[in-house]
């Protein structure tokens, strides 16, 4: 079984940042893609940023120049540096990993627990 764990979220005025991280545990031999998505009050789940093993990054438009998504392989973590951050960034934020177990087995898409990001002055 494989945990993922968010943290860093909390209350933060408009224009404020925040680093939200996210380690998974468990049985891995590999992770692909790890990714955060986030959830508004009456909204559908929508992808903020998602990263490859190799480095390779993409971004929401609502989001490009003011977050930064980064990972270390060594330690899988993933994390999201939030600047300039505005209201409408008010959401759960979800950690997401692709996860193969074991040699050779497929991968599996896991998902964190969420941590609430509220910007609000």
């Amino acid at each position: 079984q494989v945990q993922l764990v968010e943290s860093g979220g909390g209350l933060v005025q408009p224009g404020g940042s925040l680093r939200l991280s996210c380690a998974a545990s468990g049985s891995i031999f590999s992770i692909t893609i790890m990714g955060w998505y986030r959830q508004a009050p009456g909204k559908e789940r929508e992808l903020v940023a998602l990263i490859s093993s190799l480095g390779g990054t993409n971004y929401a438009d609502s989001v490009k120049g003011r977050f930064t998504i980064s990972r270390d392989n060594t330690k899988n973590t993933v994390s999201l540096q939030m600047n300039s951050l505005k209201p409408e960034d008010t959401a759960v934020y979800y950690c997401n990993a692709n996860v193969s177990p074991y040699r050779g087995s497929s991968y599996i898409m896991y998902w964190g627990q969420g941590t609430q990001v509220t910007v609000s002055s």
